[in-house]
């Protein structure tokens, strides 16, 4: 297969890394698509209640699939997103290594997918291509494997988790389709990273010097997005600093509107979010470190920094205060604000009375 990526090998290595599906028999399914179709849609005005963020895209759609789906819909995610990169790097293949590399790479993003689909219980597909059919896309999926195993492990009542479920997914769609200037914004940080990426193999060079710096320092590179960060030039950092301090703007607040938006009508919230806490940090051996590389732990430090940021901003100004983070770009925090709050807090105070 011609192409930077062989897609099909990351597919097949993908499906295989995934594993056998548990709960594939069509009894335990029965009604998933049904509570999802509605939970989706209660979620959504639950979260509108909250926040005031309603979409401006119509209504969210709700869609139950199998690991094997969502690979496959986050591998043509990983195709838009990746093509800078890719077109690069065909531009610089031989003979040797157009027949190797390609596999070797499919292998490689197969391997993080297939790891990642037996963890995923949801996600928003935020990616919304002009040229592309609008059935496709734009779909808050939950991957119906994983979800019934959590239920059944931990005796999660079903009507409760899944709504919990999609006041999660929901609201961050609300974050990217509420907010007229969020998805342009953040499309354009990820796209501005992917389109800089320097292909030269001399990039491993100095990546491994600046570890080695950055060790004697005290300090981890990779504490701020895994292999990406540790590859990245200084002027990839600070674009891939503003990413860290955006996202965890978005999945603290994705927590925090969850808990406060099913306040009263879901009972067992808080032990979904000990028991989903504890799966996230509680990793350990090959999956603890596989989490390192690729960057998972440095996002799972974003809902704890993010939940943080926001009630300390909200006990500095309220509700009206905390607003002011989704009025502009300009005013979303940088990861240091994130974790120094005070720092945005008069920022933006600054910038208000200013203007």
């Amino acid at each position: 297969m011609s192409g930077a990526v062989d897609w099909d090998v990351a597919r097949t290595v993908a499906r295989k890394v995934a594993g056998r599906e548990p709960y594939t028999a069509a009894r335990y399914r029965d009604g998933l698509e049904e509570d999802f179709d509605r939970y989706t849609a209660q979620a959504e005005d639950l979260v509108a209640a909250c926040t005031g963020l309603r979409s401006l895209s119509g209504n969210a759609r709700g869609r139950v699939t199998d690991r094997a789906g969502w690979v496959d819909a986050n591998l043509a995610s990983f195709q838009r997103l990746l093509k800078p990169v890719t077109d690069k790097l065909e531009d610089k293949m031989d003979d040797k290594t157009s027949t190797i590399g390609p596999k070797f790479a499919g292998a490689e993003l197969g391997a993080m997918l297939g790891w990642m689909s037996t963890r995923v219980l949801g996600q928003y597909d935020l990616l919304v291509i002009e040229d592309e059919k609008p059935e496709e896309q734009d779909i808050v999926y939950y991957v119906a494997p994983n979800v019934l195993a959590l239920e059944k492990r931990y005796a999660f009542p079903p009507d409760e988790f899944r709504l919990w479920l999609a006041l999660h997914e929901v609201t961050h769609r609300a974050q990217f389709t509420g907010v007229p200037w969020m998805r342009e914004h953040f499309l354009g940080l990820v796209n501005g990273t992917m389109e800089s990426v320097d292909p030269d193999p001399k990039r491993f060079l100095a990546a491994a010097q600046r570890l080695v710096e950055a060790r004697r320092r005290g300090e981890d590179p990779m504490d701020q997005g895994g292999i990406m960060a540790l590859f990245a030039s200084e002027e990839q950092l600070e674009v891939i600093n503003e990413v860290a301090g955006l996202m965890s703007l978005l999945e603290g607040h994705g927590d925090v509107t969850m808990d406060r938006a099913g306040h009263g009508l879901i009972p067992s919230q808080e032990r979904f979010a000990r028991v989903l806490r504890n799966r996230r940090m509680g990793a350990s051996g090959f999956t603890k470190v596989f989490q390192r590389l690729a960057g998972f732990e440095a996002k799972l430090k974003q809902y704890a920094e993010g939940e943080s940021f926001i009630a300390e901003v909200e006990k500095a100004g309220g509700a009206a205060l905390m607003d002011l983070a989704w009025s502009e770009p300009a005013n979303v925090p940088s990861i240091a604000e994130i974790r120094e709050p005070q720092l945005w807090i008069d920022r933006v105070r600054a910038s208000s009375v200013a203007a």
